[in-house]
């Protein structure tokens, strides 16, 4: 039994995994005050909801994108489920071949679900996840991490408006009744949601006219699937694809990983 763990800005993602099939899967907040031993008495009480105990696993496997955390929640791994996490890094088989430019500057969660997107979908595809950035990756039909586009998150868009412009409020991201804004919450919420439907529309269409017109949209993250009810041009919904992407290395890496 696999505890797979994604360290983001904004959420921390956690799942279980028997072999490829997923069990219970969490989403929290990410706290960057949080200490070692306050993320072990999370896992564990997270653990024991699902009836698991830490003899359970055999081990965890982990991406961070926030490098104060990764040495922290590595710590409460080791002390409080007896796991040295992999952690996914240079020197890791994905599966991947990257074709960035830099390739160590490329997000672990970025290649982490294009080893997802390889396995169970097959490329030519564009992931598009939508965390704290929104971002877009190209996987090319062999499998290659080719490299994307990023732009601010709708959190980090909404936050920015309630920052800069005295009179608008903070929103909840909910659809609004109609495109047209009758009040300043509802005009707020349309630009934001159907901005960023625009958005997707937009940067899909270009990356297909480089892919091909048979490239596959993956949508992942908190928001996917907000954003992808008011837009066909996803065809697959996934909010948990870096977590399948965490157990797919896992087996890749096994023998060396196993404690």
């Amino acid at each position: 039994m696999l505890l797979t763990i994604d360290i983001g800005n904004t959420n921390i993602t956690l799942g279980i995994y028997r072999g490829q099939e997923a069990g219970p899967r969490w989403r929290l907040a990410t706290d960057h005050r949080r200490m070692p031993d306050e993320y072990g008495l999370q896992f564990l009480g997270l653990l024991a909801h699902a009836g698991i105990v830490p003899g359970d696993l055999t081990g965890v496997c982990m991406a961070s994108v926030v490098p104060p955390l990764t040495g922290r929640v590595a710590e409460a791994c080791r002390r409080y489920l007896g796991h040295q996490p992999l952690v996914v890094e240079a020197g890791v088989r994905t599966g991947v071949r990257i074709r960035y430019e830099d390739p160590r500057a490329v997000g672990a969660d970025r290649i982490v679900d294009a080893a997802a997107v390889r396995t169970l979908y097959g490329g030519p595809a564009c992931v598009v996840d939508f965390g704290t950035a929104t971002t877009f990756d190209a996987i090319s039909a062999e499998g290659d991490y080719l490299g994307g586009a990023i732009a601010p998150g709708i959190g980090i868009a909404s936050e920015a408006l309630f920052m800069r412009a005295a009179k608008l409020p903070r929103v909840e991201l909910k659809r609004p009744p109609s495109a047209i804004g009758r009040n300043t919450v509802h005009a707020m919420q349309s630009g934001l949601l159907f901005g960023y439907v625009g958005l997707v529309e937009g940067i899909v269409a270009r990356f297909r006219r480089e892919l091909g017109p048979e490239m596959k949209v993956i949508a992942t993250g908190g928001l996917a699937e907000i954003i992808a009810q008011e837009t066909d041009i996803i065809g697959i919904i996934n909010p948990w694809l870096t977590l399948d992407g965490l157990a797919i290395i896992w087996a890749l890496n096994r023998p060396a990983a196993e404690p």
